[in-house]
C-alpha cells in the first residue's frame, strides 16, 4: 500500500503527465471530476449545505489529520486558512521530486470548482515553498482580502520572514479555477 506523503509524488508525477498527455485542460478536468468531484464527496456534503460552518468541520478535520502546520481563522464572513508548512509540498521539496511545474495548483484546482457550486470565490496566495493563504468569502461579498496581519493576527503567513522567497508568487482574486492567476 502506497504512504500518505509517498502519495504526494505519484500525485505529481500524474499531473505532469496528465499535462503531457492531454494538456493542461485534461489536467483541469481530472482536478474537477476525479477530486472535486469524486475523492473529495465528503467535502462537498458539509460545504455545498452548511458553507462555512462546512468548512470549519472539513478542514478542521482534513488539515489536522494531515498534520499540516496551518492555522484557521473564521467569521461570520470569511474562513481564512494560513497555511505555514504543507505537508504535500514539504514532502516534493524534502524529496528534491518536482514534475508539474506548479503542484500548489491543484488545490484551487479542485476546491475552486466546490467553492463555485457552494456560490464562494477565494482570495490566495502561494509562494512554492509550502505555505499559502486562503481567504474564502460568499461570490456576492465584495470585501477585498484582508491586510497582513489584520484577519489572522500573528497567525498570518504573510508575516513570516521568509514568506516572500525567491521566484514567483502566485496570487488570485476572487477566484475559482487556477487559471484565474492575476499575478
Amino acid at each position: 500500500m502506497i504512504g500518505v506523503y509517498d502519495f504526494c509524488g505519484h500525485y505529481d508525477w500524474t499531473f505532469e503527465w496528465l499535462r503531457q498527455t492531454g494538456g493542461e485542460e485534461l489536467l483541469r478536468q481530472y482536478w474537477d471530476e476525479a477530486i472535486s468531484q469524486d475523492s473529495q464527496r465528503h467535502a462537498a456534503a458539509l460545504i455545498l449545505p452548511r458553507g462555512i460552518a462546512g468548512m470549519v468541520e472539513y478542514w478542521g478535520h482534513t488539515l489536522e489529520h494531515e498534520a499540516a502546520g496551518y492555522y484557521c481563522t473564521t467569521t461570520d464572513a470569511v474562513y481564512r486558512i494560513d497555511m505555514h508548512e504543507c505537508p504535500s509540498k514539504g514532502f516534493l521539496m524534502r524529496n528534491a521530486l518536482h514534475q508539474y511545474h506548479d503542484y500548489c495548483d491543484h488545490c484551487l484546482g479542485w476546491i475552486g470548482p466546490l467553492l463555485r457550486r457552494a456560490g464562494f470565490v477565494v482570495d490566495h496566495q502561494h509562494n512554492h515553498a509550502g505555505r499559502c493563504w486562503w481567504e474564502i468569502r460568499r461570490a456576492d461579498d465584495p470585501t477585498p482580502p484582508s491586510a497582513p496581519g489584520s484577519l489572522a493576527g500573528e497567525h498570518d503567513v504573510r508575516l513570516l520572514p521568509d514568506w516572500n522567497q525567491p521566484g514567483p508568487m502566485d496570487t488570485y482574486r476572487r477566484a475559482n479555477d487556477p487559471d484565474d492567476k492575476s499575478a
